[in-house]
């Protein structure tokens, strides 16, 4: 199985149009367009009677204290954890892509809604539910999919994996309000086949993405 993307190549930028933030000369950051990116696949092994997508960047800091902050920087060599940006069930066997936009175009203040989603899907929660926590502007279940907004100290760059998993199963086994890590572990035992494509993002001017 083979998975790509039409807004960018495996192991290259996104475009900021489907990020959360895009880089501001004067704010370091300001909010972006948040489209999800166009994504298509071929190859799907037979007996596939469901997809799951799930979005992830395993370059996030493990520990919050530096991040954004003036003055600061992130350390290299801090250890990093994952991060969920998109956690999408229950795409049907037909299914052979997701258009640009389809499912996310726009910031949301408070999270979109979910768990229902188009095309008969449902989404989780991603984590920005987590990080907004307690903001009275932002604050909110965040559903579906939200794009990069890496720290703009940061001295790595991030890596967004969209991975591809093709089911011997109709529905996923999640009910209600799940996250990535809940399909993860719904999903062992069901993967007849994975596909994967990465892309890259800085909001540093310094570190090229």
């Amino acid at each position: 199985m083979q998975i790509s993307s039409a807004n960018f190549d495996n192991n290259q930028p996104i475009p900021s149009a489907n990020a959360f933030c895009a880089p501001d000369s004067n704010s370091h950051v300001t909010m972006s367009s948040n489209k999800n990116p166009a994504l298509s696949w071929k190859d799907v092994p037979t007996g596939t009677k469901s997809f799951v997508l799930i979005c992830h960047d395993p370059d996030v800091p493990s520990q919050g204290d530096d991040v954004n902050q003036e003055g600061k920087a992130i350390p290299i060599d801090l250890p990093r954890i994952d991060f969920y940006h998109w956690v999408l069930v229950d795409l049907p066997a037909t299914a052979t892509g997701i258009e640009e936009g389809e499912y996310s175009n726009g910031v949301t203040a408070g999270g979109k809604d979910g768990p229902v989603g188009p095309n008969g899907t449902r989404q989780g929660v991603n984590d920005y539910t987590n990080w907004f926590a307690g903001d009275a502007d932002m604050g909110g279940d965040y559903y579906g999919y939200d794009g990069p907004c890496p720290p703009w100290n940061d001295t790595i760059v991030h890596h967004y994996m969209f991975t591809l998993y093709a089911l011997h199963v109709e529905k996923c086994s999640v009910d209600g309000k799940f996250t990535g890590a809940d399909v993860r572990e719904a999903i062992a035992g069901h993967v007849l086949a994975k596909a994967s494509v990465t892309g890259t993002y800085s909001l540093n001017p310094d570190v090229k993405a």
